[in-house]
This record gives C-alpha cells, structure tokens and sequence, in this order.
C-alpha cells in the first residue's frame, strides 16, 4: 500500500488501520494530531481508522517545553 506521509510517499505491507500504521511508524501511544485526506481525526478515532492505498496523512508529534 502507498501512504503519502507529511509529503513523503511511502510503501507498507500488510498495513490495514491507522493505529496499524503508528505502531509501525514507533508512533503509537505518543500525543499526536493527524489529518487523513485533508479531515483532522480525534485521537478516539485512530484505532480502527481503515487506510486505504493512496491515502495522505500528515501526522504531527504534540512536545511540551517552553
């Protein structure tokens, strides 16, 4: 499957969901926003979020500091 990730186009074996994708991305559990095909998801909605082939994500990492 090709995933266009914050621009960069990418190819995945046996990736299904989104929560699929961020534990193959070390991502999963991390404080995220992501936007799927231009619609921002709530993170109540990355578990069983279906990826399809061609799909575009733009996944962003939350870090506190100041």
């Amino acid at each position: 499957m090709k995933l266009t990730i914050n621009g960069v186009t990418r190819e995945f074996d046996e990736i299904c969901t989104l929560s699929e994708l961020l534990k193959t991305l070390g991502l999963e559990g991390k404080p995220l926003v992501i936007e799927l095909n231009r619609e921002a998801l709530a993170p109540s909605e990355f578990r069983g979020r279906p990826l399809t082939d061609g799909d575009s994500l733009e996944i962003i990492t939350i870090a506190a500091g100041g």
